[in-house]
């Protein structure tokens, strides 16, 4: 590797750092329907968002807030303490398209109609207030 990418490659490392997220990838719903989900929660306080996603009728909310307790669990690791009430909101969330498998299903007078069956990955960031503040 040269010695500007390895410099690149450091700097992103660093950068990482001060990152907490989870990715949750190959989730077998179309982009639309968890986007629908990620939508509600975004720009939310942790425990206020955790609330909404519990009680949201949507089947892509049980995998968001699996995904949200993942994000806040890397926090605490990485910062070596429990998340106070309040502290932590959703920063930013994503959805983006994962593969999608090609099906055929029958059809009359013997024709086949195509069946795209989707998935997608969702991104999910935390932060906490006062450093949100600081930027």
């Amino acid at each position: 590797m040269g010695a500007r990418k390895k410099l690149a490659a450091e700097k992103r490392k660093e950068a990482a750092k001060n990152l907490y997220f989870a990715k949750l990838v190959g989730v077998p719903s179309s982009p639309r329907k968890m986007r629908y989900v990620v939508d509600m929660i975004r720009g939310m306080e942790v425990n206020k968002a955790l609330g909404v996603l519990k009680f949201s009728t949507k089947k892509a909310a049980i995998d968001v807030e699996k995904l949200l307790r993942s994000a806040v669990a890397n926090w605490e690791a990485k910062n070596d303490r429990k998340a106070e009430d309040g502290e932590l909101f959703v920063s930013k969330v994503f959805v983006d398209e994962g593969v999608t498998w090609k099906r055929m299903r029958p059809a009359p007078q013997g024709r086949g109609y195509r069946i795209r069956k989707r998935s997608n990955h969702v991104t999910l960031f935390v932060d906490t207030r006062n450093n949100d503040d600081k930027d």
